[in-house]
């Protein structure tokens, strides 16, 4: 088994370093009040607030409710018009272009009213290979490089039917482990990752899923003093999947601070050794890998490094027919592409990935980006054919289309992606990281010279 705990003691500033604690914040859980509903059947339902002294949530001494189990009748339910109430909120602020910070932090504030938890792991990933790209911590989390790339082994390592890719293709995109037909199955990363590492030991777990397309997921965690998940609060987040996707695609195009001078760092090597630690980089690694990585909850790099190798090894070896390939969006806006594969050919370093990074050219990306404003089959040809300066005439020729649908076609694409031109528009798509350079001249490689 490899050392889940390597990866991200180097890469998690992109440097090497022999520091292998792991540390996690205590009474770090948010505290908006809890929400919960007298149960008894001599009392009107009603709402009690309660704002506890410590971080437990609905522990059963406060709150006088047995431990969740399947076909417990004791348990209390939040009222439907709470529900509803939340359900909105959070509708309201996937859709407001909050940055992902943002979205996160306010999102886990109103979500605490119905589904409390002592801590929240949110993760971004590319929806067309659904690994990775980053993760996000709230509560009793913080990000920690090191359990970072371990949760990253565990999440795409051996198979689960609760990873969040499993999840995304269920009818139904949550789950508690607990509540799962094979808990033995369910709870290994309970068992060796999370109790031992944060002492939680329950989990719930939904795929942020929109229009069929995976952009994340959404984990909460309880601890040995609060009760577990249960199906009604499972049914929630299944709920909320589409609107938990909107918010984080729509926190992936949020505006980010770009620098006035844009400097290519050139392409990155790494290579992770079959026992996870980061074994040798070129110059531009630390570069990108600091990129990458951000200020906040953002956990940096270690977890999507972790999760690409770790896929990587499992592509290699036939068990999965994704190709280990991701796009992450750094810091100032710009958009890299993650490639890996397993090495071959010299049993010294039988098992060692190697890992490039670089910035994404127009083409890989453009599929990503479009995909995030819920246009039509026929909107996205439209705007294929905008981002190769087509005028309304040839576009209209084109798709077999008069020039007034183009136009009726081209007013409902600056409409759901906020701008007001065919300038904007590409400006958009590109997010300013080629428009720049336009002018610059052209090196061997076929890219921009800066």
């Amino acid at each position: 088994m490899p050392n889940r705990s390597a990866i991200g003691r180097a890469v998690g500033t992109g440097r090497f370093t022999g520091d292998s604690s792991v540390t996690t914040t205590a009474g770090g859980c948010l505290t908006t009040p809890i929400v919960k509903i007298a149960t008894s059947s001599e009392h009107p339902v009603g709402l009690e607030r309660h704002t506890p002294s410590d971080t437990a949530i609905f522990t059963p001494q406060q709150s006088g409710m047995a431990r969740s189990r399947r076909g417990d009748q004791n348990l209390p339910v939040v009222s439907a018009l709470t529900v509803e109430r939340v359900r909105r909120d959070i509708d309201v602020l996937a859709r407001a272009g909050l940055d992902l910070d943002t979205f996160f932090a306010e999102m886990a504030e109103s979500l605490q009213r119905v589904v409390p938890f002592r801590a929240m792991c949110g993760a971004l990933v590319d929806p067309t290979t659904r690994l990775c790209t980053t993760t996000f911590k709230l509560g009793d989390l913080r990000p920690d490089p090191e359990a970072d790339a371990r949760w990253g082994i565990f999440e795409y390592g051996e198979a689960n039917p609760t990873s969040f890719a499993a999840l995304a293709d269920r009818p139904v995109p949550a789950a508690a482990v607990h509540l799962e037909d094979d808990p033995a199955v369910s709870l290994q990363r309970q068992r060796e990752f999370l109790q031992p590492t944060y002492t939680f030991t329950d989990e719930a777990r939904v795929a942020a899923v929109a229009q069929g397309r995976m952009w994340g997921g959404i984990a909460l965690h309880r601890g040995a003093d609060d009760r577990r998940f249960t199906e009604d609060e499972v049914g929630v987040l299944a709920d909320l999947s589409s609107t938990f996707a909107i918010g984080l695609r729509s926190g992936l195009m949020a505006k980010r601070v770009a620098s006035n001078r844009v400097v290519s760092h050139g392409p990155a090597v790494l290579i992770v050794d079959k026992d996870g630690r980061l074994a040798q980089t070129n110059a531009s690694a630390t570069a990108w890998l600091d990129e990458i990585g951000s200020a906040g909850m953002d956990a940096g790099a270690a977890s999507a490094i972790a999760a690409i190798a770790t896929h990587a090894r499992r592509f290699a070896g036939g068990l999965d027919a994704t190709p280990p390939t991701i796009r992450v969006r750094s810091r100032s806006g710009r958009w890299l592409v993650l490639n890996a594969s397993l090495l071959a050919g010299n049993a010294q370093r039988d098992g060692d990935v190697v890992i490039t990074i670089e910035e994404a050219r127009p083409p890989e990306i453009v599929a990503l980006v479009v995909s995030a404003y819920e246009l039509t089959p026929r909107e996205r040809d439209v705007v294929r054919h905008v981002l190769q300066g087509a005028s309304t005439k040839e576009i209209a020729t084109a798709l077999g289309m008069s020039t007034y649908t183009v136009q009726d076609h081209l007013k409902s694409i600056f409409e759901k992606a906020g701008v007001r031109s065919r300038r904007e528009l590409m400006s958009l798509v590109f997010f300013d990281q080629y428009v720049p350079r336009m002018g610059n001249d052209i090196g061997p490689d076929g890219w921009f010279v800066d």
